[in-house]
């Protein structure tokens, strides 16, 4: 073991720079009596000012060219599930240097392959970061549980989503104007796709049920369903109805399989999830062995990744290398969906439909058609001053007692089919117990 780790970083944005000035603040780290030094680094501008002193590294424009170089550690920040990040992960991993990366896009598309390759290679792979920032939920649940039975891991994995959803109960205002904000402030992209429409949760919950259930990673198996479609009418009767409206990735082992779902869900005020407001991010795991256990933090911006980074290279130079998915690849098991019935549990179904006789009758029948008992049923008339003519539509609220989730899509194809709703149904999962 040399004395000191030479380190490669791709990847000079926010997150790269943040990893490099918490190494040059404390360049021994951990108590592992070992020097981290960044001896390389790569991004697309050299001339960009970046806050940190790069004088001591050297500068490659290819970072698969730097791959080959003489550092012992590879880091790749550049993003992205394909591209340069891809190839110049590959790169490192053939040539024999350890990889530590943010990146989940990458590893839950190609996770198993670049597994696969760092263990033929017989190097570490870390990833720490990719997964809700500054909380050490990789870490968790493949070393802190190894060996304990896990039913679930559920939690709020997405910044920007959170920040919305919180902005818009606390003021009334409506997604997009929310949305328009969070970019405003650099809690959401230009192209906000990936957050909002929960592809972000998806890719983060697909590697953490990996490790929890040892399966292999297969983000493709996976119902995911983003914030969008929230409006403050939702938000408003959630609170009515003691709940947060909030956007979680949930897995759950099953006898079929593997559960895995990104989707809002209203959760009861009260719990820890409910109260995990603004950009924080929150974690629970589940197990046999214990009831429920929280993890809680920021869980994204360029200190609290780079932070969780400079972990995994402090492991490496202690000499620390867990396998990347808790045990060998090979003996993951497939991953298995279950095919059958689908979500079972309470729904909040929001229906606009055509204010005309009869309607709320054929809501009840094609309801009661599925079996399906009705909490609450509710009509919602909005306000209209009186110069203004009526509506020729009203919103109605239901709220399911617990249902499979397939019988309530054949009612609600049941009651678009007796052309009634105006606009096609809003449906919202309901956690009873969190």
């Amino acid at each position: 073991m040399t004395e000191t780790l030479k380190i490669a970083i791709a990847g000079l944005g926010t997150v790269g720079a943040s990893t490099i000035k918490l190494l040059q603040a404390e360049p021994t780290h951990g108590g592992s009596g070992r020097n981290i030094e960044v001896v390389a680094v790569s991004a697309r501008d050299r001339t960009r000012e970046r806050g940190v002193d790069l004088s001591g590294a050297r500068w490659f424009d290819d970072p698969v060219e730097m791959a080959g170089c003489d550092a012992d550690v590879f880091v790749e920040l550049i993003g992205g599930a394909g591209g340069a990040a891809l190839a110049s992960v590959e790169a490192a991993l053939t040539s024999g240097k350890a990889v530590v990366t943010a990146n989940k896009a990458l590893l839950a598309e190609h996770g198993m392959r670049l597994v696969g390759m760092a263990e033929g290679a017989n190097v570490p792979l870390l990833y720490e970061a990719a997964v809700a920032g500054a909380i050490p939920a990789i870490r968790t649940v493949r070393d802190g549980l190894a060996g304990v039975p896990i039913s679930s891991v559920l939690g709020i994995m997405n910044g920007t989503c959170n920040y919305i959803l919180t902005r818009m109960e606390a003021e009334g205002i409506g997604f997009d104007e929310c949305l328009a904000d969070a970019q405003r402030l650099g809690y959401a992209e230009a192209d906000p796709t990936f957050d909002v429409d929960g592809f972000d949760t998806a890719h983060k919950l697909a590697i953490l049920a990996s490790i929890a259930f040892t399966t292999e990673i297969d983000a493709g198996a996976m119902n995911i369903e983003g914030i969008r479609g929230i409006e403050p009418a939702d938000i408003a009767a959630a609170a009515e109805l003691g709940f947060r409206i909030k956007l979680l990735g949930i897995a759950t082992m099953t006898e079929d399989g593997v559960d895995q779902r990104v989707h809002p869900t209203m959760v009861p005020r009260g719990s820890a999830l409910a109260e995990t407001s603004g950009v924080t991010n929150a974690v629970s795991i589940r197990g046999e062995a214990f009831t429920e256990l929280v993890l809680s933090g920021p869980g994204a911006g360029g200190m609290a990744t780079a932070s969780a980074v400079v972990s995994d290279l402090t492991d490496l130079a202690r000499g620390l290398a867990p396998r990347p998915l808790g045990r060998p690849a090979s003996s993951l098991l497939p991953f298995r969906k279950p095919q059958a019935g689908g979500h079972r549990g309470a729904f909040y179904v929001r229906l606009p439909i055509a204010d005309r006789a009869g309607a709320f009758a054929a809501l009840a029948k094609n309801m009661a058609a599925e079996g399906i008992s009705l909490e609450q049923i509710v009509q919602k008339t909005p306000h209209r001053p009186e110069h203004l003519p009526p509506l020729d539509q009203q919103t109605v609220v239901l709220v399911t007692y617990p249902t499979d989730e397939s019988a309530l899509n054949r009612a609600l194809a049941a009651i678009e089919a007796e052309g009634i709703v105006v606009r096609k149904p809003h449906v919202i999962r309901i956690a009873q117990t969190l």
